[in-house]
């Protein structure tokens, strides 16, 4: 009966209902459509800095990730890649040697960093294939290479030609090989993109005297959320001479930077919801001071003040709880069409973002724990709120009211 009476009393000033009402939307939109678009955003940087290289999750030996040599390599056994592939979480793995080289054409010489991979096992993880701009990927134990279109330039090299690597062998002795170019790959991380080429691992191997060895192994998973548990597990059963290491100890820069901009962004929603609540705020004040007659011939009626706080509590509860739905309404539409359409940015802000190593793409992500949070948060401020007017009328002197 009570909550009948306060639907009823929302509609008596049908206009100041619903403006609340819409205020209130626009809240919820706003707020769930920037959350889930900073969401969208992050992961997709997650996701273009694992596939450019890290991976999630990578297994490597003891103080390779300090001191990056061949000396810190490991011997792949098959127990140990069982020990990987049938981890529950890990989808891929990539095994990989890598060794810093000096790579020469004719008379002109640079460093970089050589990667011996699995060609097929490597494109599920990073997608390689995709970065040829020209030229065609490699198959497993080619004799051909892959280069990075920055260090192509600095060298002149162009698909056909071929390129001399020197370096360290695994036991000191000296490495040499020359190896045609397959094709030519574009990466949005100009470090990369300067200073990188790829062998097949049965190549590398042969070229650096490490058979069987890796300098890592490149994970991916099923679920990016899983990686805490993932590498606790394999930490727990592989040996004591590896290590499990995941992006985010890898590049705690990216992590820093996601948690600067995560703080920025709820202070704007904090800021957001305390205008919101200021408008809930002076309707509620309204509510109360238009109706303060009605409230004290009520109590001199006979009704008790307790049920007229609570019809106003009410009130308050559904103005709240159908602005909210409302604004779930209206942002769910626009947080898929952004997901499936990302916003894209073209010209020289692309440059930018590219000379950093991100795709200039802003994608949101349909992620329903925001749509509730922030709907729970609405309507939380709207319950504390309508307190206010609830212990105002528990106080009401019906005689005092009555002459207003």
């Amino acid at each position: 009966m009570l909550g009948v009476l306060a639907w009823r009393n929302i509609w008596r000033n049908r206009n100041r209902s619903l403006i609340t009402m819409a205020s209130i939307a626009g809240a919820v939109m706003l707020s769930v459509v920037t959350v889930s678009l900073q969401k969208g955003v992050w992961d997709n940087l997650v996701r273009n800095v694992v596939s450019l290289y890290t991976g999630y999750v990578q297994v490597h030996g003891k103080g390779f990730w300090d001191e990056q040599t061949l000396d810190n390599s490991f011997e792949v056994s098959d127990s140990v890649l069982q020990t990987v592939l049938h981890t529950e979480g890990v989808t891929g793995m990539s095994p990989r040697i890598e060794a810093f080289a000096l790579a020469s054409v004719g008379e002109k010489t640079r460093g970089c960093l050589a990667v011996g991979i699995e060609p097929e096992a490597e494109d599920r993880l990073t997608h390689l294939r995709a970065k040829i701009t020209s030229g065609h990927f490699i198959k497993d134990g080619s004799d051909h290479a892959l280069v990075a279109e920055g260090l192509a330039e600095k060298l002149h090299l162009s698909v056909g030609d071929t390129l001399v690597l020197l370096s360290q062998g695994y036991f000191g002795s000296t490495a040499a090989g020359q190896y045609q170019i397959a094709g030519i790959l574009h990466f949005g991380s100009p470090e990369l993109n300067e200073s990188v080429c790829y062998l097949s691992l049965q190549a590398a191997r042969y070229w650096l005297d490490a058979p069987d060895r890796a300098t890592a192994l490149a994970l991916s998973l099923d679920d990016p959320r899983n990686l805490g548990r993932v590498q606790h597990a394999l930490k727990a059963a592989l040996p004591q001479t590896l290590e499990v290491m995941t992006w985010e100890e890898m590049m705690p820069e990216i992590v820093q930077h996601i948690k600067t901009d995560t703080a920025g962004m709820y202070i704007f929603i904090g800021v957001l919801y305390l205008l919101i609540s200021f408008g809930i705020f002076s309707t509620l004040l309204m509510m109360l001071s238009e109706r303060q007659r009605e409230f004290g011939m009520l109590v001199a009626l006979g009704m008790r003040k307790g049920k007229i706080a609570a019809v106003v509590l009410m009130e308050s509860v559904f103005l709240t709880l159908t602005g909210s739905l409302a604004g779930l309404l209206l942002s769910w539409p626009v947080v898929w069409y952004l997901t499936e359409y990302p916003i894209r940015i073209g010209g020289e802000f692309a440059k930018i973002y590219e000379r950093f190593g991100f795709e200039a793409v802003f994608p949101a992500t349909v992620y329903a724990p925001i749509f509730i949070e922030q709907t729970l948060v609405v309507l939380g401020v709207g319950l504390v709120l309508a307190l206010y007017p609830a212990l105002q009328i528990l106080r009401l002197d019906p005689v005092a009211a009555m002459r207003k």
